[in-house]
């Protein structure tokens, strides 16, 4: 099997790859280990950059997300039991974002890709990317019991943190910048319609809280708990009491509880490889970066990368130069940066370390303080919170 890229990986960011390249007229084949039942299941990220939603109408992928995302124009902090809601469009010349399931972005890429783009291979593990520093890179995987290989112009690997792609640039070449929090989110879902019309970002002694949704009817919430907590310790009835002590504010707002139909714990982490390109392999998301999801930048992240090799390659294939090719990690990576940037500053403000000591815990009042009475303050976390220009 021969084709000019071989994308591994089909979460958002191979997905969305694929289509771009369908768009440009580049051909393109995308290998995933598991199942489409899976893809289309799998619970991530579910808030988009203005960027992310421009970029997936842009591609022909935005229908359903316009019609069924809900369009947020802020957030609200609450820290002392006092409010404060971040106006995005005020501050940022009109940008907003949009609440849609990485679960639907994915459906709405895999229905575009079957329908019209190029072979989608579910069930297809890759096992090794061979020939990364040559002209002539190939992709062995599995497939129905059989190792296939994909020989390819360009290889981008989509494949997550622990992919084959990631393994295949020589470690001499490389440096990893890492931080590990002592803590994780405990996260549910819950059929109830949320108990705010935006996303409340909760700083509180006990710990941080975060009040998000899915839908106009599914809540989605988390609470701060130490690292390594097993959900199953927690009762759905702890729980709701926890969230309540957490967003607790003066005024007579009050928590919708409901049925919470899933629940689990998302571990915290910064993580950086560099570089995020080896010869003719590409890295690409969590294959090149993993950011804590207080700033919901995960996925965001990873269609910035896809979008920056797709005009790469476009202009490759339009004018025989390979400059923007060569420029990719360093493109890739100033972005990369101000988004760990961003999110270790959400994390650290709003997340109560378990060995904090009273001067930490009024610096991070002081920083929320600052925020809700300084329009420059609020201006540089709506930025950061709308997205990062795509260069």
């Amino acid at each position: 099997m021969r084709t000019t890229v071989g994308i591994i990986g089909a979460g958002p960011a191979g997905l969305l790859l694929a289509r771009l390249l369908h768009n440009a007229g580049i051909d393109s084949v995308v290998l995933e280990s598991r199942d489409r039942t899976y893809v289309e299941q799998r619970q991530r990220a579910g808030i988009l950059e203005q960027g992310t939603v421009d970029v997936l109408r842009a591609a022909g992928a935005g229908e359903r997300m316009d019609r069924e995302g809900l369009r947020h124009d802020g957030i609200e902090l609450r820290f002392a039991r006092r409010r404060h809601r971040v106006d995005f469009p005020a501050l940022t010349g009109g940008r907003s974002v949009m609440v849609y399931a990485q679960t639907e972005v994915c459906k709405d890429l895999i229905a575009l890709q079957l329908k019209e783009g190029g072979p989608l291979l579910f069930g297809a593990e890759a096992l090794a990317v061979e020939g990364a520093g040559t002209d002539s890179p190939r992709v062995r995987f599995r497939r129905d019991g059989r190792e296939e290989v994909l020989e390819c112009a360009y290889v981008v690997g989509c494949d997550g943190s622990y992919g084959v792609a990631r393994r295949a640039i020589p470690g001499e070449l490389t440096r990893v910048y890492e931080r590990t929090y002592p803590f994780g989110w405990l996260g549910i879902l819950a059929d109830v319609p949320p108990s705010h019309d935006e996303l409340v970002y909760a700083r509180h002694e006990r710990g941080f809280a975060l009040l998000s949704m899915r839908s106009p009817a599914v809540s989605r919430l988390y609470l701060q708990v130490p690292a390594g907590t097993d959900a199953g310790t927690w009762s759905d009835g702890e729980i709701w009491d926890e969230l309540e002590r957490r967003f607790e504010t003066a005024d007579d707002w009050r928590l919708e509880r409901g049925a919470v139909t899933a629940k689990s714990v998302t571990p915290m982490r910064s993580h950086v490889h560099e570089p995020m390109r080896h010869g003719r392999l590409f890295l690409a998301g969590d294959a090149a970066h993993i950011v804590p999801p207080t700033g919901a930048k995960g996925l965001n992240l990873a269609v910035g990368d896809v979008v920056t090799f797709a005009r790469a390659l476009a202009h490759r294939t339009a004018t025989g130069s390979d400059a923007l090719l060569d420029a990719y990690s360093q493109t890739c990576l100033r972005r990369v940066w101000q988004a760990e940037r961003f999110s270790y500053e959400m994390t650290t403000m709003l997340h109560r370390a378990p060995d904090a000591t009273p001067f930490e815990d009024r610096i991070q009042l002081a920083r929320l303080e600052r925020l809700a009475g300084s329009r420059a303050a609020e201006q540089d976390l709506a930025e950061g919170y709308t997205g990062f220009a795509l260069e």
